[in-house]
């Protein structure tokens, strides 16, 4: 855009540039290091009202340099990639783990099968459940409780069942809330 009317690449002198499409992001950042000229390639979202970025305009030399880059430390990059994984797969492990170890303390009574359950579903990663908010990250012991309630209400009572006939959800969780009340002291009682 110039003086707020779109140019095509010729009339801006951007035409002797290749696109470089966003996703990797060590050829994009070597690449705009070497190419002189670079140029910021976005579109506008109307769904989320916003630009959002497609990738770069570079030179062709610039390009052809920043490949050969990644070639040579592709399997280092990779290795590295890799360790990353595993140590973020062990954090989870962990935070999972201490999740229902928590609710253990919470709910003595549920049996220890339930509680890796509980605990696995909830802290799903990119699930936006429960176990994911910072409220569980504290294990803060209502968020376990939610966590529990949660569980009960689809395994332990006829709630989906009642969903499946077209129930409400509000009338559903009312008509098994007694019962998931019931097992919820059962657990926080007594040992498993």
């Amino acid at each position: 855009m110039e003086r707020g009317r779109p140019l095509c690449l010729a009339c801006a002198d951007l035409d002797h540039l290749v696109f470089l499409p966003r996703g990797d992001t060590a050829l994009t950042r070597r690449a705009s290091k070497y190419s002189t000229l670079r140029a910021v390639v976005v579109r506008f979202s109307r769904s989320r009202n916003r630009y959002e970025r497609q990738g770069v305009l570079v030179e062709r030399s610039a390009l052809e340099r920043a490949e050969q880059e990644c070639l040579t430390d592709a399997a280092a990059r990779e290795r590295a990639r890799e360790r990353a994984a595993e140590r973020r797969a062990e954090l989870d492990e962990r935070y999972v783990s201490e999740f229902a170890e928590r609710l253990g303390d919470s709910f003595p009574g549920c049996p220890e099968a339930e509680r890796q359950e509980i605990a696995e579903h909830a802290c799903r990663k990119y699930s936006g459940r429960i176990g994911r908010s910072a409220a569980a990250r504290r294990f803060d012991p209502e968020t376990i409780e939610v966590a529990v309630r949660a569980h009960i209400r689809h395994r332990c009572t006829p709630y989906d069942d009642l969903l499946g006939q077209g129930l409400d959800r509000s009338d559903a969780r009312a008509s098994v809330r007694s019962a998931v009340d019931e097992i919820v002291e059962r657990w926080r009682k007594m040992s498993p």
